[in-house]
């Protein structure tokens, strides 16, 4: 497979996050983390700021940052994807924090030169963010507006082309997880959520799905269709995985040795008008690989939650199964290498 189209920026991310726990114990470090982790699990939702100061934000945006920038990437890649014209002129990250989703967002579409707007309500997140990304290449990045704002029922956004809402909702009580949901939906033209991919989590984006099609939105990824999810409630739940690169600070934190860990995420991307393409069905788990075959677990556009077997019968169909990755389309659009 090749490099993700994302990975400059992705490398330029780490390189930046590399120096912000110089002079900070690494103790004091993984503390900060195990305290601040309960939160992003969305276990204690809350009315004031979960990153509280400096130490705070250098700690966690050096433990989250890059898998809430690659969990963000992929999301922004099945968008495109399907909707490959679409080209944001005006971004609006909202809870953004330090800026994982815009940095992601510059990645989709490096392109581009897209205004974003970051709204947070701490502001020491939103500090560290803007000198992040006041080093950044990109010059989306470097001219990217940082402003504090309280993420609930009283929040108005600016009308926008696309609005991100990555690994937020979670934060919320339920009434400002649908207000939130709603401002986005009365502001953006596509919005694209993202949760931790635990039953929790799922069930957020869900319920977001629902609010944003009742508002006129069509769904354009993960699902390949705007009906209900085929998953019954309480028995599964819808999620995807990304590769990221694992830090000191995580291996401190977690333990083990590997260079690599597994981001599970939850996701909804949708957008208010403009042709969505007829879908393809969508992998909703790892394949499995076996000897002279691939198991699909698909979701389709007709028959809902389905699994196809390819064999070595199939011929060309069956090396492109192999190169399918959980997430991606089935089956692979024309010209399409398997990257």
């Amino acid at each position: 497979m090749h490099a993700p189209a994302h990975a400059p920026t992705g490398e330029t991310l780490r390189a930046a996050l590399a120096g912000l726990l110089d002079g900070l114990p690494p103790r004091q470090a993984a503390q900060a983390v195990e305290r601040l982790i309960a939160n992003y699990r969305g276990r204690t939702p809350t009315h004031t700021p979960v990153l509280r100061d400096r130490s705070d934000v250098a700690a966690y945006a050096a433990y989250r940052m890059p898998a809430t920038f690659e969990a963000v990437c992929s999301a922004l890649g099945a968008f495109r994807d399907r909707l490959p014209e679409f080209v944001p002129a005006t971004h609006v990250d909202v809870g953004g924090g330090t800026g994982a989703a815009t940095w992601a967002v510059a990645a989709a579409w490096p392109e581009g030169t897209h205004r974003t707007t970051v709204l947070d309500w701490a502001e020491p997140a939103l500090a560290l963010g803007a000198e992040l990304a006041g080093g950044a290449a990109s010059e989306a990045l470097r001219t990217a507006q940082w402003k504090r704002q309280a993420i609930g029922a009283s929040l108005a956004l600016p009308d926008a082309d696309l609005v991100t809402v990555s690994y937020v909702l979670g934060e919320l009580t339920e009434g400002g997880r649908r207000a939130v949901t709603d401002e986005a939906a009365r502001a953006a033209s596509a919005v694209v959520m993202i949760e931790p991919g635990t039953p929790d989590g799922y069930l957020r984006i869900i319920e977001a799905r629902d609010r944003l099609i009742a508002a006129g939105f069509r769904v354009v990824a993960p699902c390949p269709h705007s009906a209900a999810c085929p998953i019954e409630r309480g028995t599964d739940w819808c999620h995807f995985s990304a590769r990221v690169s694992r830090s000191s600070l995580h291996r401190q934190v977690k333990g083990g040795s590997l260079a690599y860990e597994d981001e599970k995420f939850s996701y909804v991307a949708a957008v208010r008008t403009g042709e969505v393409p007829p879908a393809p069905a969508r992998v909703v788990r790892k394949p499995q690989i076996r000897k002279g075959q691939v198991l699909l677990e698909l979701c389709t556009p007709e028959e809902g939650l389905t699994r196809e077997t390819v064999t070595k019968r199939h011929g060309p169909l069956y090396r492109d199964a192999r190169d399918t990755d959980w997430g991606d389309s089935w089956p692979p659009a024309a010209g399409d290498d398997g990257a």
